[in-house]
């Protein structure tokens, strides 16, 4: 759906937010093609450099505005509001890598019995929601590339993130929705811009 230079772009826009939120200084967008305007689901991950660390992570799953909106919120929050870190300090700025997941809207796996969650979870492509109740937990399909998780490790894993039992994805009344990302990141700070091809990755792993 994105070009190599479209991944680039929203790579090198999110890191310009990033600098600007944290410096508090204004930041010129670019040009931007139509797909820009069009709205999309996207995460905004930053890693440490060179420990690969994650250092915040925020994003919009489903398409609620037009990708520009969303990735430029998603890169502040992401570098200010990640609950789970401080905010990013601006002498860590050329330590820190940029990642860009630009998603498809989420779908619910219908299934007859919960069992079969794990035939229809493709590790490298997909990435899953949780949802029961209130909870909903979310991973994006590069974290159990990173990890070398097989697919029920990965449905365990997004029940635990949504504040869940590791088995809750085996309980009637959840429902588990899954989504595809098209991820470009930073070689390191400021660097090259590439598209990650989790399935490759994922190979070379061995997979499990």
């Amino acid at each position: 759906m994105y070009s190599d230079e479209e991944g680039k772009l929203a790579v090198r826009i999110a890191r310009g937010i990033v600098e600007s939120h944290v410096r508090k200084t204004k930041f010129a967008l670019p040009d931007l093609p139509k797909i820009f305007k069009e709205k999309s689901g996207v995460f905004v991950t930053l890693t440490t450099y060179p420990g690969d660390d994650l250092r915040g992570c925020i994003g919009y799953p489903e398409p609620m505005m037009a990708l520009i909106d969303a990735l430029k919120d998603a890169a502040a929050s992401a570098a200010s509001r990640d609950p789970r870190f401080p905010a990013v300090r601006p002498e860590e700025l050329d330590k820190v890598k940029v990642e860009v997941s630009l998603l498809t809207p989420p779908e619910e796996i219908k299934v007859n019995k919960p069992k079969e969650y794990v035939g229809h979870v493709r590790i490298g492509e997909d990435g899953l929601i949780m949802q029961r109740g209130f909870s909903r937990g979310l991973l994006l399909p590069q974290v159990p590339v990173e990890w070398s998780w097989d697919a029920e490790e990965f449905l365990c894993q997004c029940c635990m993130k949504a504040g869940l039992t590791p088995d809750a994805w085996l309980q009637q009344g959840t429902k588990v929705f899954k989504f595809q990302a098209e991820v470009f990141s930073e070689d390191k700070p400021n660097g090259e811009v590439r598209r990650r091809s989790l399935s490759e990755e994922h190979g070379a792993c061995g997979g499990r």
